[in-house]
């Protein structure tokens, strides 16, 4: 699942692209994805491209109509969504249930791109609306960690009395906004924190190594993403992962095996030895550490 480095990848590669341009024409070859109905789709062919911004895991490509009407153009792209750019877009005929496209957005230029999506599993969101705060995800958003005003005691306060474990809380996006999956594994390592410790129990000093440890990790996560096409974003992704999805691999800081516990739809990794005192993490949703 793409999560904020990869959509600050994505917008800011649009950004660079996009903005000045105007909507020629958009497509929609899979009618489950479209999420609203006013305003109409059709409604954002001619409008002139002012942006493109994240907001959360959105990407929000904001225009204005020709009747100078503000319309946004907001895509969610779920757990196996994508983004095919072209810098000439194909002429041929999108073919409904036989194609992984979803959308097609072609612009004033000749270029443009797909939102695709691979599985039978369907959850990729598309909206077109006045504002932003018209997509209900977005209107729920919590902070953005990398926003200057998520300061440590905005974390703490994030935490304080939550008795919920820790890798939840980090994923929750009505608490904190862009951490998914993967990049929760990420920061619980730098951590050097149990994935289920209870954000009600963690110290000053541990909520302290926490915050560190996620603008450390994301804004390496960015800078990595940044300035690489669509195409290139998944494998870099995967490069910067220390033990996320690296299940059986040595860890890179101590060199014990990366280990993972398995729930319905997921995962998650983590190293023992770093995170959990050398106690290993039972394989089962609601478990504690092993005695």
């Amino acid at each position: 699942m793409p999560e904020m480095p990869e959509v600050q990848g994505l917008v800011d590669y649009l950004d660079g692209r996009i903005a000045g341009l105007s909507i020629a024409k958009v497509t929609v070859a899979s009618i489950a994805a479209l999420k609203t109905y006013d305003p109409p789709v059709h409604t954002l062919h001619d409008a002139a491209i002012a942006g493109v911004a994240r907001r959360g895991k959105f990407v929000d490509v904001s225009a204005t109509a020709p009747d100078g009407a503000p319309l946004h153009l907001v895509f969610h792209l779920a757990k196996a969504g994508w983004l095919r750019w072209y810098d000439a877009l194909p002429t041929t005929v999108i073919r409904p249930g036989k194609s992984p496209i979803a959308v097609r957005v072609a612009l004033s230029d000749g270029s443009g791109f797909d939102l695709t999506e691979a599985g039978t599993k369907k959850s990729l969101s598309v909206s077109v609306v006045r504002s932003p705060d018209d997509v209900p995800g977005i209107a729920r958003l919590g902070p953005d960690p990398l926003d200057p005003t998520f300061t440590i005691d905005a974390l703490a306060s994030v935490l304080a009395g939550r008795r919920t474990q820790i890798k939840g809380v980090l994923r929750d996006q009505s608490l904190i906004a862009g951490i998914g999956n993967a990049y929760s594994d990420e920061i619980l390592h730098a951590a050097r924190m149990s994935p289920y410790a209870l954000a009600s129990t963690l110290d000053a000093e541990t909520v302290s190594h926490l915050y560190d440890a996620m603008q450390t990790t994301l804004a390496e996560a960015i800078t990595a993403a940044s300035g690489k096409p669509p195409a290139d974003l998944k494998d870099a992704k995967r490069r910067g992962m220390k033990v996320h999805a690296r299940r059986g691999e040595a860890c890179p800081v101590c060199g014990d095996e990366v280990r993972s516990v398995f729930f319905a739809d997921n995962s998650l990794e983590y190293c023992a030895t770093c995170q959990t005192g050398g106690k290993v993490l039972a394989d089962r949703r609601m478990s504690r550490l092993l005695k």
